[in-house]
């Protein structure tokens, strides 16, 4: 039964959240409460605070009743949390009596502990610490949902141990370009995986991952265990939520010196030598990037995976099973989840951290804005030179004259900036929206940051955009700035605009995308092999790594670049798959562009070089991050699967049943955004991002760009909005993918420890900090413990068979 939104008269409505919450913290505090008055029809019943139905009017109907409710509750129904149903609500059925039968569900529960399968939820968290506290208040309780027997996976053991092979293989090829480019990989799997291979594991601490009943039988009088999580609770909530503000030149850091290591370019892949005598001799260092032939047979190998009958039926199978056990999850916990929620104060889900982890920086801003700024800087700066015509100079007032344009004629609807029905698998229709007016001079001109102004309007609009943020003080954002692999000065020019600008922000970190374009800079003789294009990216980046003072500029930008994205029509036909003896980028020479599998595997090798680089040096390192799986071959996500820490759309995913239960088991980031998509490649009501979080996938939601898609101030908002209202996403919904969204980005581990809580890198509850997520341990619970029967079921059997041999 739907509960009214009816408020009592005289209620203070600025006070609404706190009172919401106040009841829930009460019951679980077990503080009594005053016994209601209902007037003088009748006295007041313990158990209820419902009024009477009119059917119980006469005295003795009611000491029927009371007698009936002794019988069935007992005398203890003093216990129950009163507090529960709010005093306007008038159910037919008392929802006080229902909880009578979860206090005997728990009674029973606890008798039957001993028969329960093992389960392994984290260490959780609590509200209050008191010095009296019992272990089980560490544990989260909630209805699990959990499948009895050996074979509890419905498939033949043949079948499972054959699947488990190939899922293994895959998965340790993920981890070993993982774990060579520096990029993130759950540390469970890697647990797992080495126990296969026979690496000596790192035990969890019980800090970090126990079972209910190791804590009950082992652990439960064990003080020293007890005194550590209770000063760990205190010092997570102690630690504070909102990140220090800087205090300085946010460009200031330390300038190391030249360590005289020499940079080449061999066959696409920059190779450091320690000095000019190695390099004579071609003694590079070994950073173990993985060569070409090695990447083919890799990716080869997970082309033939996905393509596997009994493999495929067997992930899909697994993919259902996750999507009904979530929907008796909610069933059964949905209560549970929101009256943890209220009894937490202050935070909701508007005062929780998000991040938009995929947004493009020339369209970061909603078109009303950019209209007002156009019309703006015409009226204030229009005098001022903004662009060339042939060999004369134009100010933004001659532009418009030459357009027969004033200030006062513009509107959104002449901006024609906006995605519409037009654009649909129309992705050279979408990209002419990024010119206003259908000018490509006014998107030079505003939209640029190269330009005869020096980008100043562009800093200029940004900044806007970051003092809009600031206001929200909840969002965060990613933009990505282009660097084309033109001409090698691209990087010093991107990190003064930013720096003579000022373009910088808390909330904001930068990735560099880079646009796969070869075929239009070959055909305008802008380049000759692809080679050039590799070597203009990543040789600034080799030069101010060995010698920050040999770009200064952009050594100071790089602080805040998180990593690499790659763009473009991913529909473009193209041959998806190559072979080894494929021309390496010196000798491509060729109009055609390469592959997309191409153009990741030679980004990916240099960032791995790179990373390796600047590791050695004390410096941050990148992550790859790529738009991938929004059209075109399911072969893109393969590719991505091997050498990508997260992806950006991932709707593809939906048709491969094989790389989707693999990015489940891996929690690969994937950024969704469902109202670009709608536009462009996938109707709305089609979208799997419901499909994806009811299995556990690392989904997030992101808005690509604001200028085409939204209205509003904050775009992001209105994307969770519109996502809620469609998909009746519920509360705890929305605030799993903003932590989801806070995880996958790259703020620094130190901002993410005030977001998140200090301890938020463990795996399960003991990772989330709910006064700050307000993620509840139950869903956290259930999720890693889903993740962590998953991955059992797998290598179980793998080592079954180990075992009998």
């Amino acid at each position: 039964m739907a509960s009214r939104s009816v408020m009592p008269s005289g209620r203070d409505e600025s006070a609404d959240s706190d009172q919401e919450e106040a009841p829930i913290a009460a019951a679980n505090r077990k503080i009594s409460k005053p016994r209601p008055d209902y007037g003088d029809r009748m006295e007041f019943r313990e158990g209820t605070e419902s009024p009477p139905n009119g059917r119980m009017s006469t005295d003795k109907e009611g000491e029927l009743y009371r007698q009936l409710s002794k019988t069935l509750i007992g005398s203890d129904g003093h216990q129950l949390s009163n507090e529960l149903s709010a005093p306007y609500e008038f159910p037919q059925f008392p929802i006080e009596q229902i909880e009578t039968k979860l206090l005997t569900v728990q009674k029973e529960k606890e008798i039957s502990t001993a028969a329960a399968p093992a389960r392994e939820p984290s260490i959780g968290t609590v509200h209050d610490i008191d010095d009296d506290v019992d272990l089980n208040d560490f544990v989260p309780h909630f209805q699990r949902v959990n499948i009895s027997g050996e074979d509890n996976t419905g498939v033949p053991t043949e079948d499972l141990q054959s699947a488990s092979k190939l899922l293994i293989k895959a998965l340790d090829i993920r981890e070993k370009y993982m774990r060579v480019s520096r990029q993130g990989f759950p540390s469970n799997v890697n647990r797992f995986l080495s126990t296969i291979n026979g690496k000596p594991v790192t035990e969890v601490q019980v800090m970090d991952r126990a079972t209910i009943e190791e804590l009950k039988g082992k652990d439960s009088g064990n003080p020293r265990l007890l005194k550590r999580l209770l000063d760990e609770r205190r010092e997570s909530l102690n630690h504070p939520v909102h990140p220090p503000k800087i205090d300085r030149d946010p460009w200031d850091c330390e300038f190391l010196p030249d360590n005289g290591t020499v940079l080449k370019c061999v066959k696409g892949v920059f190779m450091v030598y320690e000095n000019e005598a190695n390099a004579e001799q071609n003694k590079n260092i070994d950073y173990g990037v993985p060569d070409l032939e090695t990447f083919v047979r890799d990716m080869q190998l997970l082309c033939a995976l996905i393509a596997d009958g009994p493999l495929k039926s067997f992930c899909y199978r697994r993919l259902s099973y996750l999507s009904s056990k979530f929907q008796l999850h909610v069933l059964l916990n949905e209560l549970r989840e929101l009256a943890a929620q209220k009894a937490v104060p202050h935070r909701d889900f508007y005062n929780v951290r998000k991040v938009d982890t995929h947004i493009h920086a020339a369209s970061c801003m909603n078109q009303k804005h950019l209209l007002r700024f156009i019309k703006k800087t015409l009226k204030t700066d229009g005098d001022s030179p903004v662009c060339k015509a042939g060999d004369k100079l134009m100010s933004l007032r001659d532009v418009f004259e030459s357009m027969n344009l004033t200030a006062y004629d513009l509107t959104v609807d002449m901006l024609d900036v906006h995605a519409d029905r037009n654009t649909f698998h129309r992705f050279d229709k979408f990209n002419a929206k990024y010119n206003p007016i259908g000018e490509s001079r006014l998107r030079e001109v505003f939209m640029k940051t190269d330009n005869h102004v020096g980008g100043k309007y562009f800093a200029k609009l940004i900044k806007e955009v970051f003092v809009d943020l600031q206001e929200s003080k909840y969002q965060n954002l990613e933009l990505r700035l282009s660097i084309y692999g033109r001409s090698l000065n691209e990087w010093d020019k991107l990190a003064d605009w930013a720096i003579n600008n000022n373009v910088y922000s808390d909330n904001v970190r930068w990735l560099i995308q880079v646009p796969r374009l070869y075929d239009i800079y070959r055909a305008n003789n802008c380049v000759e092999t692809f080679q050039q294009i590799i070597r203009n990216l990543f040789q600034p980046l080799f030069e101010v790594t060995k010698d920050p003072n040999s770009h200064p500029s952009l050594h100071r930008f790089l602080q805040y670049v998180i990593g690499f994205d790659s763009v473009d029509d991913e529909s473009k036909p193209e041959n998806p798959m190559f072979d080894v003896d494929v021309p390496t980028p010196d000798e491509w020479s060729d109009a055609e562009n390469p592959p997309y599998s191409y153009y990741l595997y030679y980004m990916f090798a240099n960032i791995t070089a790179l990373n390796h680089f600047r590791e050695d040096r004390g410096l941050n390192t990148f992550v790859f991050r790529p738009h991938c799986g929004e059209a075109g071959p399911v072969q893109h996500l393969v590719s991505a699967f091997i050498m990508c820490e997260s992806i950006s759309h991932g709707l593809l995913l939906r048709k491969v049943p094989v790389l989707q239960y693999l990015y489940y088991l891996c929690q690969i980031g994937i950024a969704m955004s469902p109202l670009s998509n709608n536009s462009l490649f996938l109707n709305y009501n089609r979208s799997p991002l419901p499909d994806y979080l009811s299995r556990g996938l690392n989904v997030s939601i992101s808005t690509d760009d604001p200028l085409q898609f939204h209205f509003t101030k904050e775009p992001l908002m209105e994307e969770y909005s519109i996502a809620a209202q469609v998909w009746k996403l519920s509360s705890c919904d929305m605030c799993e993918l903003a932590r989801n969204s806070v995880i996958t980005s790259g703020f620094s581990h130190h901002v993410k420890q005030h977001w998140l809580g200090p301890n938020y890198t463990r795996e399960g509850v003991a990772g989330n900090d709910m006064t700050r997520t307000n993620v509840p341990d139950i869903r956290v619970c259930y999720r890693y413990e889903t993740l962590m029967t998953e991955l059992s079921n797998i290598f179980r059997s793998v080592l079954n068979e180990v075992e009998e041999k």
